[in-house]
Parts: C-alpha cells; structure tokens; sequence
C-alpha cells in the first residue's frame, strides 16, 4: 500500500521533530524543507497528503507561502493542497485567516492536538 507524505517547512528543527514524531508512521513519512522559497517546489515534487507551515521561516513566512501556494492553485499549477499553519500565538489566527489556510494550531505543539488539527482538514 503506497504511503502519504506530509511535507513541513520549518527553519527549527524542534517544531519539525514535534511534526515528525506525532504524524510519521508506518502509512506516513514527513518530509521538511527549511525555507519557504522552497515549498512549491517540494509539493511538486513530493505530492504531499498535508503541508505544514510554520508561521516563522525564513524570509518568506507561512503566511506568504501560503499565499504562494493558493496563487499557484488558482493559476491551475498546482493541484488543491491541504494546508496547515503552526501559529505564534492566539492573536496570529487573524493571519492565518487571511491567508487562507486550512487549518491552524499554535504553538507549542502536543502530539494530540496537532493530530486532531490534521484529523479536522483532512
């Protein structure tokens, strides 16, 4: 049976040990790229089930790659993508809306949490 793949973008190698630890399993692996600049470029790459955003990357944050990615959706370039941002704090979920996310959970991540965030977009 083919496996999913969840793709992280995340400059700190925590969040994406939390990410790897609660979401890859027998059925999923978790793939990271550090920048932002380098999302689109992965998901076409890769076809992920689920990416993942951390707010702060890099030079270009999880707000403006999530905007990237919906332009790239609505050109017809990129096939629809779930996606989910890890906020700073409760006050970022404006952003979040505003960038069209999926989803959204702030940090500091729980397995169980992050889980049910995935389990609620997917």
């Amino acid at each position: 049976m083919p496996g999913r793949t969840v793709l992280v973008a995340t400059d700190a190698d925590e969040v994406f040990d939390e990410v790897d630890a609660a979401l890859s399993d027998d059925r999923t692996s978790v793939a990271r790229v550090r920048a932002g600049r380098d999302v689109v470029a992965a998901i076409r790459q890769l076809e992920p089930a689920l990416v993942v955003l951390d707010l702060q990357i890099g030079n270009m944050g999880g707000v403006a790659t999530c905007l990237a990615i919906r332009n790239e959706e609505s050109g017809g370039r990129l096939d629809p993508q779930q996606v989910l941002l890890l906020l700073d704090r409760d006050a970022d979920e404006y952003l979040a809306k505003q960038s069209d996310a999926d989803g959204w959970l702030v940090k500091p991540l729980d397995a169980m949490g992050l889980r049910r965030a995935v389990a609620a977009i997917a």
